[in-house]
């Protein structure tokens, strides 16, 4: 509940009091609090590798979503709290699901991960409620498949990542999804790509490659155990 439930919660609110631009750069800063919390625990060293990693990340996924040269970010007090805490929300589903999936299968993880989700969305919105808005066959179609492609299957392909890699490498790697959302839009929606959502898309590709690198030396690693398979 407080990792994906929190995080998809606080991040549509922040949308709804914002926009999108700023719901997801907000959101984005989530590597930065990453790196904090290992540096904080003692779990990682912050090397100039990790913090320039994080730093592009940032960057780049903020010129890509293209609220750099555009004035497309849109300030709200109460959006700008929520869109943090979605942030703070998603660091924490990446550092506590890492030490979880150290310990427990990935399958197993996701069951109970998602079952908790659904809990609090039965509570936010509670059965009657979806059910009084007299959805057709169809749309109760469309949204089982939406549910599978948008949630089901891109979690158990994060969670089999998170169990590999260390936090900060794998929320760094997250920023992967708003250049792919901008790259099919462009392929199937044939929206332009700007010069500098371009520009954002090679920053964050680079900031991957960075921070995939290994370290020089034992201590710049990160405290993590061997996950089960």
């Amino acid at each position: 509940m407080l990792g994906v439930a929190a995080s998809n919660y606080f991040y549509y609110f922040a949308i709804q009091k914002t926009n999108v631009a700023t719901a997801i750069i907000l959101q984005y800063t989530a590597p930065v609090w990453v790196l904090l919390y290992m540096a904080a625990r003692g779990l990682q060293k912050p090397s100039a590798k990790r913090v320039l990693a994080v730093g592009l990340a940032v960057v780049g996924s903020a010129l890509a979503i293209g609220v750099i040269g555009t004035g497309r970010f849109r300030m709200n007090a109460i959006g700008v709290v929520a869109a943090i805490l979605a942030a703070f929300s998603f660091a924490f589903y990446n550092v506590a699901g890492h030490g979880i999936l150290a310990r427990y299968d990935r399958w197993k993880v996701l069951l109970w991960t998602l079952l908790a989700a659904s809990v609090f969305w039965v509570i936010v919105n509670p059965p009657w409620k979806i059910l009084g808005a007299h959805y057709s066959g169809a749309q109760w179609m469309f949204l089982l498949v939406f549910s599978l492609i948008s949630v089901l299957v891109p979690f158990s392909f994060y969670f089999a990542g998170l169990q590999h890699l260390e936090p900060t490498r794998a929320i760094v790697a997250s920023c992967l999804e708003p250049v792919f959302s901008i790259i099919i839009a462009a392929i199937v929606l044939g929206e332009i790509l700007r010069p500098l959502q371009t520009l954002g898309i090679i920053i964050v590709l680079v900031a991957i490659v960075i921070v995939q690198m290994p370290d020089r030396t034992a201590r710049e690693q990160a405290n993590i155990v061997v996950p089960i398979e």
